[in-house]
């Protein structure tokens, strides 16, 4: 059942948000080579006990994933993309690193993802990277009020075509609100004016994730992180987004 949010429930939201994107904020600028990623995890982990916050991640036990997951933050390099399990790894020269955060702030949830490529980056992999903050913004651009989720699905998949890229529909974005999953499922291609149609007071984030040459995905030895079929790199874009009566609000832009 979607469950749209009056203003103040959006206002709630906002704030959870803006925590989430300060943090990422922090952790591109603490992503560089030789960090290790569990030092990543361990200033989210700060974070959120500083705010009062509580992790949306720590001991989420969805089907496919071998839960509980025990971190505050997913962390996927190269060809991971999704789920990433913070592991100990010094981050390397060139690394591809996504980042995805899911915070709750008294009883509202924010969802957010970005990917940096570390120190030295080759063209390829900033192309991809781009790629998939260009679908984000045409995604956001189209989530207005009388479209379908499936004009946002059709956008996504738009950019990744007009780069080369395929398209993965199994996961994607989706509803979120009192908790970080909740309906409508926003796949990542579609077909427009299909779907569920947008009305002022949804919020869902909307995350494209492409790899470079596989539409296809399989799960690593620890049982959460999902990685590119064919070893080819991959990257990841999220934001929270309210529909609104003036069109789409973002509500996890770093200031």
């Amino acid at each position: 059942m979607v469950e749209l949010k009056s203003p103040a429930e959006i206002a709630r939201m906002r704030v959870a948000g803006c925590f989430v994107a300060d943090v990422l904020t922090e952790l591109r600028e603490r992503a560089r080579v030789g960090v290790n990623l569990l030092e990543l995890e361990a200033h989210v982990r700060e974070r959120i006990r500083e705010r009062g916050a509580q992790s949306c991640y720590w001991d989420y036990t969805p089907s496919f994933g071998r839960g509980p997951f025990r971190n505050t933050v997913c962390l996927s390099v190269n060809d991971a993309v999704l789920h990433g399990l913070p592991f100990d790894y010094v981050l390397r020269d060139g690394d591809v690193l996504s980042m995805d955060l899911a915070v709750g702030i008294e009883g509202w949830v924010a969802d957010s993802a970005t990917s940096v490529v570390v120190g030295s980056a080759a063209a390829e992999d900033v192309r991809l990277v781009r790629a998939t903050e260009e679908a984000l913004a045409a995604a956001i651009a189209v989530a207005v009020p009388g479209n379908h989720i499936g004009d946002i699905s059709a956008a996504i998949s738009a950019v990744a075509r007009d780069h080369g890229y395929p398209v993965n529909t199994e996961f994607g974005g989706h509803g979120l609100g009192r908790t970080m999953h909740e309906d409508p499922h926003v796949p990542n291609d579609g077909r427009p004016g299909r779907g569920y149609r947008l009305r002022p007071g949804l919020t869902i984030a909307i995350e494209p994730w492409f790899a470079r040459t596989t539409d296809s995905i399989v799960t690593g030895p620890d049982g959460w992180t999902i990685r590119s079929a064919d070893g080819s790199r991959t990257a990841h874009s999220e934001h929270t987004v309210a529909i609104t009566p003036d069109g789409p609000e973002v509500l996890t832009r770093a200031a």
